[in-house]
């Protein structure tokens, strides 16, 4: 993966050990689960902004309402 300027193998132990004596054993599981809990809610907002209906959806539906509202008082006998 070097060829992408990705580290390999080795320099991911170099960075691990890095990591390790800036934040100490007893930081690196507490900062592992805040990470992780970033990624959920990142993953969590994204899937719920896509589940979203847009403006133009909305319209859509809001002119289908009043074209049918419209049909049934038309279809209503009036006395």
């Amino acid at each position: 993966m070097a060829i992408f300027g990705l580290p390999g193998g080795s320099e991911w132990i170099i960075i691990l050990i890095i990591a390790l004596l800036l934040f100490g054993p007893t930081q690196i599981p507490k900062l592992a689960k805040t990470f992780g809990k970033s990624a959920k809610a990142l993953k969590d907002g994204l899937d719920a902004g896509m589940n979203e209906p847009t403006e133009d959806e909305e319209s859509e539906k809001k002119e289908s309402a009043k074209k049918d509202a419209a049909a049934a008082e038309k279809e209503e006998p009036s006395e």
